[in-house]
């Protein structure tokens, strides 16, 4: 005699409002050169990436504008609400209490659909340039409180300070989560920085950080001199590894 299976139940990781109607969100997440503009970060592999998750690996419903990623039982919902849209990540687990997992893929997914949302509202999906770093501080601070967003206020106000490597910065908080952080920032072209913050652990005992920093509009030298101040603040402070290492 078999044990009955487990029962589940769908688990919402992330539901956002979209400024867009639902036909071009859908669009956003069905068109490998769409979803490069808001999917993850610049990188060589970007496109392999959007190929086997978005293309070879999803089942997509039009119908229903839900998109099925197979071997991960998370999907995409794409809701409509009149000119605006509801954009959510689901995923269908065991039953139980999910409220303090820390898991690598949710909070890819609670980064990137919030990186969907500000690339519509702030700028209508347009190209947009970006820096990544991953990897241990080297002593065990969030990377929030070494980015000195720490004390961020609540979503949607202002906030201004130092940056990083940067003495004066300012925008508005995009998001908050029990993990991360996004904020917008004035001097990237209204761009956009997230922060990781993954907690100690036995295999990393000061935790692990990961920053993606958007940027619209800038130049090559802009965009280089950026990377160059943000890469000198980063070695200081952290041991460079890629994620999931």
């Amino acid at each position: 005699m078999t044990e009955a299976a487990s029962p589940r139940e769908d688990h919402v990781l992330v539901e956002v409002t979209v400024p867009a109607p639902a036909d071009a969100v859908w669009a956003a997440l069905r068109d490998p050169m769409k979803i490069r503009d808001w999917f993850g970060w610049e990188a060589d592999t970007l496109k392999d990436e959007i190929d086997f998750i978005f293309v070879t690996h999803a089942r997509a419903d039009e119908a229903t504008r839900t998109v099925v990623f197979e071997g991960v039982n998370d999907r995409y919902e794409v809701e409509p609400r009149g000119e605006h849209s509801v954009v959510r990540v689901v995923r269908c687990v065991p039953a139980g209490d999910w409220s303090d997992v820390f898991d690598g893929m949710i909070e890819g997914w609670i980064s990137f659909t919030w990186q969907l949302a500000f690339a519509f509202a702030r700028h209508q999906l347009a190209p947009r340039r970006t820096l990544f770093f991953s990897g241990a501080p080297r002593e065990d601070r969030l990377g929030r409180s070494l980015l000195g967003l720490d004390a961020a206020p609540a979503a949607g106000e202002p906030w201004s300070g130092p940056l990083g490597p940067e003495p004066k910065s300012a925008g508005h908080v995009w998001f908050t989560a029990r993990h991360q952080t996004g904020v917008s920032v004035d001097a990237w072209g209204d761009g956009l920085l997230i922060v990781v913050d993954q907690p100690p652990s036995e295999k990393k005992p000061t935790g692990f950080v990961m920053l993606t920093l958007t940027t619209y509009g800038l130049d090559d030298a802009s965009l280089a001199a950026l990377e160059a101040r943000w890469q000198t603040w980063w070695d200081e402070r952290f041991e460079t590894a890629a994620p999931g290492c």
